[in-house]
C-alpha cells in the first residue's frame, strides 16, 4: 500500500479492509487516497436507486459513467464552498447562509445567487433549502430576463414587439424559456427575417408572363393536373385503334365489367372511373360532351378555366399546347422560398420588412444573455443543495460500499424485493439483460428475471440473488412478483439461472436428491421402454398370426448352436459375484444393531461431506463484485456475502405450529415424534457402545475387571489342591519354589 500523509481510518466491511469516511476532512482529502484503496472505480448513472439529477451532476463529462476523478473534483468543490465540510455527513436539505465560505469565490457567488433566488420567490429567511431550488420555472416566473438567451412576449418593451415575438413563434418555431413560457432565440429571429426577405423576392419574380391564366392560374393548373394522366391514356387508346382496328374491343369500354357491377351504378363511380375517359376513336379527338360520367365534373372544371367558351372537342396537339402554357408558372413555383411566412400574406410580409424590428429583438436577446452567469449561479445553488444532501450517501456506496452491509439502509444498486417460492430476496439489481458468464464467478445463486408493469407500461430486467432456502421448485419460466423501491409491483418471469450452493443444509442433502432424481428418471425411462416394447411385441404377434405355420417351424429349426465356452464363462462370473456378495452379507450379519447405526451414519458422512466441503468453500467466497461488474460497474475490491448477513438478504416463510384436528393426522404426528426420539436414542447408544469397545481394545482402563471364581481341580491322591484363576499364572502351595 502506498503511503499517504493523511491519517485515514480503516475498517473491515464485507470481509475486506476498506477506508472509512468519518469526517468532512476525509471528504476534503479524497484526492490523496490511493486509487487501489477505492472499492469502486466506476459506476453507471442508470439503473440505480438514487437521485438521477445528482448522478448526472456527478457525471461531469456526460459519458454515462461516474469515475474516481469526477468524485474527487466534486468533493473538492463542495468542501471549498462550505466552511465546515463535516456538514456533508448530516445529509441535510437546507444550508444556512452562515455556512457559506465567502473567502472562496464560488462560495461568495453561490451565496449571492441563493439570496437572489429567495428574492425572486418572495421569501425572507437566512437559509436556502432544496425545495426552494427544485422548480426553476417558479424561480424565473416573474423575470423578463433570465440568462438563457430566450426572449418571450413579456421581454418586449411595447405591444408591437411582443406581437412580433408571438408571430415568430407561430411561423418559425419556439424554445422553452426558464420561466416556463414559449419564446424565441436569436436563431429564430434571424430565420424569420430571412424568410420574409426570400418570400418577398420570390413574389416579386412572379411577373404576368408567369401567370398564363391570371389569378386563376393556380386553379387552372390544378384542373389540368387532375386530368393529365386520364387524357394521355385516352389518346394512347385512340392511337392503338389507328394502328390496328382489331384492338378496338380491347381498348374500349368493357361491357362485362359494367355488367359485373352489382347494385346502384351511381354508387360505383370508382369502378366506372377506371374505364376510358371517352369512347376511343382512330381520329384521336376527345369529345368533351361525351366523356366518362365519373370524370365529367373534372372535365367541365377544366373547360371553364382553360378552354374558350363553346369548345366541344380537344385534339392531342391542343392539349399539349395547354399543358405547355404552365411551364413558366411551375418553374416559378419550384423556386419558392420563405414558405414558412407564406401564411402571413405578401402584404403583411412587406409590412414587417418595412418596419424592420429585427435589431430591437436581437437587443432583447443580448440583454437576456447578459444575465447568463447569474442564472447559471442560480442553477449551481440547486447543484450544491443536491450534492449537500446526497454526496455522503454516494460515497458510502462508492468509496466504502458500507450501505450494502448496514441493516437499516439499502445500497444504491438494490432495486427492490422479489417474492418467489415462499421467500423474498432484497438483493435485486437492475441489469440490461442476463450475463451468466460473468455473474457465475460470484459463486451466488442468481435468478435473471424479466419484469413488466402493465400499469406503468414499462419493462426491465433484474438479477435476483437467493442466499437461503431450497431451489427444488425454481426453474426458468417460473412466475414471481417484484416490488420496486417505490412500492410499484411488476410481473416477473425467471429467464435464466446461475446455479450455485445456497447453504450447507442444501449441500448435505443434494447427493440424495440427485440420486432420487436419477432413479426416478431411470424408472420413467424403463417404464417407457417397456411400454414401447410391449406395443411392438403385440404388433409382431399380430403380424406373425397371418404368416404360414411352415415358416414358423422352419425358423425354429434354425436355433443357435450350443456354446460350452460361453456357458463356462458365465458360470465362473456368477460364482465370483456370489462369493463376494456372500462375504459381504456374512460380514453385515455379524454386526450388532448399534454397529448398523454407526455404519449408516458413516456412509452418509462419506457421501455428503465432499459436497458440504465444496459448498462451504463456495459459500465463503460468495462475492457481489462479479454481479455488479456484469452491470457496468468497475469493482476494485471483493465484497463477500456470508453467514448471517447473507441469510438476512433472503427471508423464508415462517409458519406457526398448528394442532391437527383430524385424529388420524394426530396419531401420525405422534408416531413420527416417537420414531424420531427412538432413532436418536439408538444412535447415541450405539455411538456410546462403539467408543466403549474401542477404549477397551486399545488397553485404556475403562472399568475394573472382576476376578474369576477359583476352580478346584483334583489331581492325584496326596497332591495339593491347585487354585487356578482365569488369566493368572499357577502359584505352588506353601509359597515353595517349583523345581
Amino acid at each position: 500500500m502506498e503511503k499517504t500523509s493523511y491519517p485515514w481510518t480503516f475498517t473491515s466491511v464485507g470481509g475486506t479492509v476498506r477506508v472509512k469516511i468519518t469526517s468532512g476532512a476525509d471528504i476534503a482529502h479524497l484526492g490523496e487516497l490511493d486509487r487501489k484503496l477505492w472499492t469502486v472505480l466506476s459506476c453507471p448513472t442508470r439503473n440505480l436507486e438514487f437521485d438521477q439529477k445528482t448522478l448526472d451532476l456527478l457525471d461531469s463529462d456526460h459519458d454515462g459513467n461516474i469515475r474516481v476523478d469526477e468524485v474527487i473534483a466534486c468533493a473538492q468543490w463542495l468542501t471549498g464552498i462550505l466552511k465546515d465540510p463535516g456538514l456533508l455527513l448530516t445529509r441535510g436539505t437546507e444550508i444556512q447562509f452562515s455556512a457559506f465560505n465567502e473567502e472562496n469565490p464560488d462560495g461568495a457567488k453561490l451565496l449571492a445567487s441563493a439570496k437572489q433566488i429567495l428574492k425572486n420567490l418572495g421569501l425572507e429567511k437566512d437559509s436556502i433549502a432544496l425545495e426552494d431550488t427544485a422548480d426553476n420555472v417558479k424561480i424565473f416566473a416573474d423575470t423578463k430576463f433570465n440568462g438563457d438567451g430566450i426572449i418571450t412576449p413579456a421581454s418586449a418593451d411595447d405591444e408591437a414587439l411582443a406581437a412580433l415575438v408571438t408571430t415568430i413563434i407561430e411561423t418559425i418555431g419556439k424554445a422553452m424559456d426558464r420561466s416556463g413560457v414559449d419564446g424565441v432565440t436569436a436563431e429564430h429571429i434571424e430565420a424569420f427575417y430571412t424568410a420574409l426577405a426570400e418570400y418577398a423576392a420570390w413574389q416579386d419574380a412572379g411577373t404576368k408572363d408567369v401567370f398564363p391564366f391570371g389569378d386563376k392560374t393556380a386553379d387552372a393548373l390544378a384542373a389540368v393536373d387532375a386530368l393529365k394522366d386520364k387524357v394521355a391514356d385516352y389518346f394512347m387508346r385512340c392511337k392503338l385503334i389507328g394502328f390496328d382496328a382489331g384492338t378496338a374491343p380491347a381498348v374500349d369500354v368493357s361491357v362485362e365489367k359494367i355488367k359485373a357491377i352489382d347494385g346502384n351504378l351511381a354508387l360505383a363511380s370508382s369502378a366506372i372511373g377506371e374505364e376510358p375517359l371517352a369512347k376511343p376513336k382512330a381520329d384521336c379527338v376527345l369529345p368533351l360532351d361525351a366523356v366518362n360520367p365519373a370524370w365529367k365534373a373534372a372535365v367541365d372544371a377544366m373547360r371553364a378555366l382553360v378552354l374558350d367558351e363553346g369548345t366541344t372537342t380537344l385534339t392531342e396537339a391542343e392539349w399539349t399546347e395547354i399543358v405547355g402554357k404552365f411551364a413558366p408558372y411551375t418553374a416559378w413555383l419550384g423556386e419558392k422560398k420563405g414558405a414558412a411566412v407564406e401564411g402571413l400574406g405578401i402584404d403583411k410580409v412587406r409590412e414587417l420588412l418595412k418596419a424592420d424590428r429585427k435589431a430591437d429583438l436581437l437587443k432583447l436577446v443580448e440583454s437576456d444573455k447578459a444575465l447568463e452567469e447569474e442564472a447559471l449561479s442560480i442553477e449551481a445553488v440547486d447543484k450544491l443543495l443536491r450534492l449537500y444532501h446526497n454526496f455522503y450517501d454516494f460515497l458510502n456506496n462508492y468509496v466504502v460500499l458500507a450501505d450494502f452491509y448496514e441493516d437499516d439502509r439499502k445500497a444504491i444498486f438494490q432495486a427492490g424485493r422479489l417474492y418467489i417460492d415462499q421467500r423474498s430476496t432484497d438483493l435485486c439489481i437492475r441489469v440490461d439483460g442476463p450475463n451468466p458468464d460473468i455473474s457465475s464467478l460470484s459463486g451466488m445463486y442468481i435468478l435473471y428475471c424479466a419484469c413488466k408493469s402493465e400499469k406503468m407500461g414499462k419493462a426491465m430486467n433484474i438479477a435476483a440473488v437467493l442466499t437461503d432456502g431450497d431451489v427444488e421448485g425454481i426453474r426458468p419460466g417460473k412466475n414471481a412478483v417484484f416490488y420496486d423501491c417505490d412500492g410499484n409491483d411488476w410481473s416477473a418471469v425467471v429467464t435464466s439461472i446461475v446455479d450455485n450452493p445456497l447453504s450447507l443444509r442444501q449441500a448435505f442433502w443434494s447427493p440424495y436428491k440427485k440420486a432420487a432424481r436419477w432413479i426416478s428418471d431411470k424408472i420413467g425411462k424403463v417404464a417407457s421402454d417397456k411400454a414401447a416394447k410391449g406395443e411392438g411385441t403385440l404388433s409382431n404377434i399380430t403380424q406373425s398370426a397371418t404368416t404360414a405355420p411352415a415358416a414358423g417351424a422352419e425358423a425354429a429349426t434354425k436355433a443357435a448352436p450350443f456354446d460350452i465356452g460361453k456357458i463356462a464363462g458365465i458360470t465362473i462370473a456368477i460364482a465370483a459375484v456370489t462369493g463376494v456378495v456372500t462375504a459381504i452379507v456374512a460380514t453385515l450379519k455379524s454386526l450388532a444393531w448399534w454397529q448398523w447405526i454407526v455404519l449408516i451414519v458413516a456412509l452418509m458422512l462419506v457421501i455428503s461431506l465432499p459436497a458440504v466441503f465444496i459448498a462451504w468453500r463456495k459459500l465463503r467466497r460468495r462475492d457481489l463484485g462479479p454481479v455488479l461488474n456484469a452491470n457496468g460497474w468497475a469493482i476494485n475490491a471483493a465484497s463477500f456475502v456470508r453467514g448471517k448477513f447473507a441469510k438476512s438478504l433472503t427471508k423464508l416463510a415462517v409458519f406457526p405450529k398448528l394442532t391437527a384436528v383430524d385424529p388420524v393426522a394426530r396419531r401420525k404426528a405422534a408416531w413420527r415424534k416417537f420414531w424420531c426420539w427412538l432413532i436418536g436414542i439408538l444412535v447415541v447408544a450405539g455411538l456410546g457402545l462403539y467408543f466403549t469397545d474401542n477404549l477397551k481394545c486399545i488397553g485404556l482402563p475403562y472399568h475394573k475387571e472382576k476376578p474369576a471364581e477359583p476352580v478346584e481341580e483334583v489331581v492325584d491322591e496326596g497332591s495339593a489342591v491347585v487354585e487356578e484363576t482365569a488369566g493368572a499364572e499357577e502359584v505352588p502351595a506353601d509359597d515353595t519354589t517349583v523345581q
